[in-house]
Order: structure tokens, then C-alpha cells, then sequence
């Protein structure tokens, strides 16, 4: 592995232990099926949906007894068993991994803002839960990746948001008055999630229901952890994001 060193700094040793340190403790995890099905599972980000909290190339641990276990949990998903063994629920604000309920071979990464029986709604492109505006605040503007897809957008507005159980996060806003900016009110079903990314106008997420839509709980495989290694898509290794944390 090469690390790249900026001319004329010294060697970040302690950042170099430290990245050493997560791929030993990574090698198990990547490894043994029983450490797969049962406690972490790694997964690879391969979309812009979830910037600035994550970023294409970013790999991170998803922890799969966080919520207890579904059929979901093992390998190929058999259908062994209904609904979750050990099983609780997300809480608002958490990043999760979840399949698709409308082709569940597919893994979705996002972050959960409803829960069951709420009532959501985006509004000019601010976020409302039970007909309160979720608090956002303007931050400086974000540049770095094109967050926006093709259409090389290299600043892109940001805010942070906080919502009511005080989960504070980061958003992007790439276009003024884009098609999910104002929906209508999606009523959050019993035993159903509603999922937002927090790249909100470059993401697919339960403001589309002919794609998406909520997510029940028994598609939930696990919540994001620890980011364990990055590499951009030009092959730069991320040692600033190795270490992190999915908040």
C-alpha cells in the first residue's frame, strides 16, 4: 500500500500505526463467515448519496447485532425464519443497511428520519417530521468530490441538520427547487422506516415510492460503524477518513 506524503511535512506516524491497526483488526472480519453472518459485515460505498457523511470508495463496518437478526443476515438470505431474532429498532438518525423491498438483492445505505406513524414531508427542501421543521443551519459550502454527478459542480450548498432526539448530521443541497424539494406528507406505516440520504438531491431514497418507498424493519441488516479504509475513485488512499466513525 502507498501512502502519499505532502512535500516538505513529516510522516503522519501515529495516523500510519493507526490505519495499520484497522486492517489487522479488518483481516478476521473480512474473512471468517461466522464473524460475517453474526457480528460485522463489510461494505464498500459505490454512490454519492449519503455525501458528505460518506463518500464513493469509503469501506465500512455494518453492525449486524445492532438491531438483532433477519433471514436477511445470512448468507444468501435464506428464508428461514419471519421477522427479526433478538430485534429492536433504529433509532432516528441512524445510517443503516437495508435490501431493497422491491428487489431484495440489492443493499441501500441511508439514514433513518421517520419512524413508525410519522408523518413526513419536504417542504422548499427542509426537512419536516409531524409538521415541525427539523433545525438546519447554513454551513460553508462543500468542496471537494462532485457531489452533484455529472454536472461538475465542485462548491455545493450545505447545511447541518439536528433532529428532535438532537442527531446532528450533514446535508448537501445541490439544485434550488429540485423535484423531491416539496413532496407530499408520506405517513410512516407500523413497523416501516422512512429513509432519506443526506445528498439530498442526488439521492433515491422513500421520498420515491415507485422505487423505494418505507423500509420495514425486517429488511434492516445492520447499522454503519467505522469506516476501515478509503480510496477515492482516482485511487488516492483517504487516510483522514480511515478511523472514522459513521455519525
Amino acid at each position: 500500500m502507498t501512502l502519499v506524503q505532502e512535500t516538505g511535512r513529516r510522516r503522519p506516524w501515529g495516523r500510519i500505526l493507526l490505519i495499520a491497526l484497522l486492517l489487522i483488526i479488518a483481516l478476521p472480519i473480512l474473512s471468517p463467515p461466522l464473524c460475517r453472518t453474526f457480528l460485522f459485515q463489510p461494505f464498500s460505498i459505490p454512490a454519492r448519496s449519503m455525501m458528505p457523511t460518506l463518500e464513493v470508495g469509503d469501506n465500512l463496518f455494518v453492525s449486524k447485532f445492532a438491531y438483532g437478526y433477519t433471514h436477511y443476515s445470512l448468507p444468501f438470505s435464506p428464508k428461514l425464519f419471519e421477522g427479526r431474532i433478538f430485534g429492536s429498532s433504529p433509532a432516528r438518525g441512524d445510517v443503516v443497511v437495508f435490501r431493497l423491498p422491491k428487489d431484495d438483492r440489492v443493499d441501500y445505505i441511508k439514514r433513518v428520519a421517520g419512524l413508525p406513524g410519522d408523518r413526513i414531508q419536504m417542504r422548499d427542501g427542509q426537512l419536516y417530521i409531524n409538521e415541525t421543521a427539523v433545525v438546519r443551519e447554513r454551513m460553508p459550502d462543500f468542496v471537494g468530490d462532485d457531489a452533484c454527478g455529472s454536472n461538475g459542480q465542485s462548491s455545493v450548498r450545505r447545511w447541518r441538520e439536528t433532529l428532535p432526539n438532537n442527531v446532528s448530521y450533514e446535508t448537501l443541497d445541490c439544485i434550488d427547487h429540485a423535484y423531491y424539494d416539496n413532496t407530499p406528507v408520506f405517513t410512516v406505516p407500523a413497523g416501516q422506516f422512512f429513509m432519506l440520504g443526506d445528498n439530498r438531491d442526488n439521492s433515491t431514497d422513500s421520498r420515491v415510492p415507485s422505487m423505494m418507498g418505507t423500509i420495514p424493519l425486517e429488511n434492516i441488516i445492520g447499522r454503519a460503524g467505522l469506516i476501515y479504509f478509503s480510496r477515492s475513485p482516482e485511487g488516492v488512499i483517504r487516510t483522514g477518513r480511515m478511523g472514522t466513525v459513521v455519525r
